[in-house]
């Protein structure tokens, strides 16, 4: 996406393939293989869509994370069995993790501004 270092995600093979790769600086998640041996990046997505609330039982109440890559919250926060909501993250929401809303404005700093228009998804698939 931006030229740095993906970290590829520990998912178990599929009859297809697939990888899943995350850029450590930007954040964004690039799919490669898959049925169609497809590249595939996403679109830029402003902040309050950009991530999904975190949930786990160790998860301090009260508090709104948000779900990373790797099991983690933006802010570090690693608990076991935790997962991504079906609700978005609100960064501005009172109740939102200000460590977490701190790393989602850098993250969001580094996304190239080249790749925030429309017509900048990227998506590559082989001829078969």
């Amino acid at each position: 996406m931006c030229g740095q270092a993906l970290w590829r995600w520990p998912v178990p093979p599929t009859a297809w393939d697939e990888e899943i790769w995350s850029c450590s600086w930007c954040h964004a998640a690039t799919h490669v293989g898959g049925e169609w041996f497809e590249i595939s990046r996403p679109p830029y997505l402003p902040m309050e869509m950009r991530w999904e609330r975190a949930v786990a039982d160790g998860l301090p109440a009260g508090v709104s994370h948000a779900f990373g890559v790797f099991d983690r919250t933006l802010c570090g926060i690693q608990e076991t069995g935790m997962s991504p909501s079906d609700h978005w993250w609100l960064p501005e929401g009172e109740n939102a993790c200000g460590a977490c809303r701190a790393a989602a404005d850098v993250i969001d700093d580094r996304w190239p501004q080249a790749m925030r228009g429309e017509d900048a998804r990227v998506s590559v698939a082989r001829r078969l």
